[in-house]
């Protein structure tokens, strides 16, 4: 089963995020953590994926999005970015950021996150208006048979 939870700004995570972000990013608690939400996704009870968002400079920012290795390709990152894109919508967001390594930016700019300047550059500043989050998983689905479109 797939559930995801959140963390308040401060909650301890060491039995949840702290362990993806480690095996991901090679680091663990810092001082974000008392400043943002984190989001984490378990498949079967084990804590796979993990996200966080935080408020700066009028803006939701996104960061250390990832998803564990033996996990990715089941569209765990594309869950966890939700959930950080629906926390930021429901809370009236004006803009969404993030600071995105170039090999994944195409990620990102499939959820409507675009470059900030042109230009080639690592990491990648991206945004998305609060008003441009779109969260229908529906309109890139292929299928023509499911109920959803009903």
């Amino acid at each position: 089963m797939i559930q995801g939870k959140w963390y308040k700004p401060g909650a301890p995570l060491e039995d949840a995020v702290l362990p993806v972000r480690l095996a991901v990013f090679g680091r663990g608690r810092d001082a974000m953590d008392d400043e943002s939400w984190n989001a984490c996704v378990y498949w079967d009870g084990l804590p796979v994926a993990a996200g966080r968002i935080w408020w700066k400079e009028d803006a939701f920012w996104l960061g250390d999005i990832g998803v564990l290795e033996e996990f990715r390709s089941r569209r765990l990152g594309d869950l966890v970015l939700r959930l950080l894109l629906f926390k930021a919508q429901s809370h009236a967001a004006r803009e969404v950021r993030l600071l995105s390594p170039a090999e994944t930016a195409g990620f990102f700019a499939r959820m409507g996150l675009a470059p900030v300047s042109a230009g080639v550059s690592d990491p990648v500043e991206m945004a998305l208006a609060g008003s441009d989050i779109d969260l229908d998983t529906c309109k890139s689905c292929r299928k023509t048979d499911c109920p959803n479109r009903r």
